[in-house]
């Protein structure tokens, strides 16, 4: 049964959530159509492109991406902080970007002079599209409509686009963020679309990658600020090089034909998780599969399962036996 969005969203849990979008009846988002023939592959770079667009619109940042032929996904970090600061002007040019602001809004940028009762309405409303910039329901809302009516103006056709809902998972701590943004960036090579992470075509890795030539961060993307410390600024906790060598260790070991021990120079980030690098192997490989909407140590998901007033929550022995703090070997 499908649940509602409230039981797997808090912002009290963590601000950070892994998205999938799926097309219906295996319908190509991008890349060469088998049966038909037909290159859909210029369709990433609209995904790509709206992502961006809205990042700069909601209080939502982009941690990792990866646009595959019929299906993407999104990391995404809700910035509440940065949303609870923007004055009323701010919420609604922001609102404006996207949807028609009312007459009211409208008449409070133009300068006009409100009463106490349309100032206490205008107050309520920007407070509603406020929540709405910093929701991950109306960011993939936003995304995936416009996507659907292009790639359905271009075919000709009517309909849905993508199947029902999009897929969330909350990521609670590290140990789940770093595993579900590796898993996402390594997406192309596991469907053998690519042989290195520099080579993976739309995707938040590449866009790293090509960064680090200039000594910069992507500004697109979430920046890496390192481990926790007191005045953390915002950002993913982690070392840069350290996640792009993880990555790039993870791709050498994701082929299937490859047999054998596991060589021992793993890289550093995985002690400092408590991961062991046969259970980080084998969540590359199944981290969408093995886990539902709460993923983290057994710790910090019964924590948010008290939160959301959820008894059980499905891949809990997972989470015991993958994302725990001394993993089973």
């Amino acid at each position: 049964m499908t649940l509602p969005r409230s039981t797997q969203i808090s912002l009290d849990a963590t601000p950070y959530y892994h998205c999938v979008s799926r097309c219906v009846r295996r319908a190509f988002l991008c890349g060469r159509d088998s049966k038909s023939g037909k290159d859909y592959e210029y369709r990433r770079e609209w995904i790509e492109n709206r992502m961006y667009k809205l990042a700069e619109v909601f209080a939502l940042d982009i941690a990792a991406y990866a646009v595959m032929s019929n299906h993407y996904h999104i990391v995404l970090y809700i910035d509440r902080e940065a949303a609870s600061k923007w004055s009323l002007k701010k919420v609604i040019t922001r609102w404006q970007k996207l949807f028609k602001a009312s007459s009211l809004a409208q008449r409070y940028l133009q300068g006009d002079t409100l009463d106490h009762c349309e100032v206490t309405r205008l107050k309520e409303v920007v407070s509603l599209w406020r929540e709405r910039l910093m929701d991950i329901s109306w960011f993939m809302r936003c995304l995936n409509e416009s996507i659907a009516r292009q790639a359905n103006a271009e075919d000709n056709c009517t309909g849905r686009f993508w199947e029902g809902r999009f897929k969330s998972q909350a990521l609670l701590d590290e140990r789940a963020l770093a595993a579900c943004m590796a898993y996402v960036d390594l997406n192309p090579i596991r469907a053998n679309i690519a042989k290195t992470p520099e080579d993976s075509d739309y995707t938040s890795i590449q866009q790293r990658i090509r960064a680090v030539a200039s000594g910069k961060q992507p500004k697109s993307l979430l920046p890496f600020v390192g481990g926790e410390r007191l005045s953390m600024p915002k950002g993913l906790p982690f070392q840069l090089d350290h996640y792009l060598e993880l990555v790039d260790w993870s791709g050498r070991h994701l082929d299937p034909r490859k047999r054998g021990c596991i060589a021992e120079n793993t890289p550093p980030i995985l002690e400092r998780l408590g991961i062991s690098p046969r259970h980080w192997l084998y969540l590359n490989r199944n981290f969408e599969s093995r886990f539902k909407g709460l993923v983290g140590s057994v710790k910090v998901v019964q924590q948010a399962c008290s939160h959301l007033n959820k008894r059980w929550v499905h891949g809990i022995g997972d989470c015991r036996r993958f994302l725990s703090a001394t993993p089973q070997i």
